[in-house]
């Protein structure tokens, strides 16, 4: 499938991103990490799209994603009303801020400090610390 966006043409292959996409779903409602650290790869690596295109696509998806996920925690009794409630502030200004600063730095350096957090997770998810 080819994506036109701001005058430059993309191909993608749709099956790749749809089955990547159902199997980070998966695994992000799970284990609860976010699906932002898996699906950045898939669409910079596996669909050869650019960071700046990539960033708030995978957004997107994941605001989808996390919208469910979070309903169905609810139900289950996963949730803590409080926590959100302190934390929600942080990411709405996070959220706000980030792509002004990403705006500014070159895009080899987002994807290196993207590296930095997806190894640090991954120690973290290893147990190493």
């Amino acid at each position: 499938m080819k994506i036109e966006f701001w005058g430059q043409e993309f191909k993608v292959n749709m099956v790749v991103g749809c089955i990547g996409g159902f199997l980070i779903a998966i695994m992000s409602s799970m284990f609860g990490f976010g699906g932002g650290p898996f699906m950045v790869p898939l669409m910079t690596v596996a669909l050869r799209l650019p960071m700046y295109l990539v960033v708030g696509s995978s957004l997107l998806a994941i605001f989808f994603n996390t919208s469910i996920s979070t309903m169905r925690h609810y139900q289950f009794g996963n949730f803590d009303l409080y926590f959100f409630l302190a934390m929600f502030p942080a990411a709405i200004l996070g959220g706000y801020l980030a792509p002004q600063i990403a705006k500014r730095v070159s895009p080899l350096v987002v994807k290196r400090i993207a590296c930095i957090g997806l190894l640090l997770l991954a120690l973290n998810l290893l147990g190493v610390y």
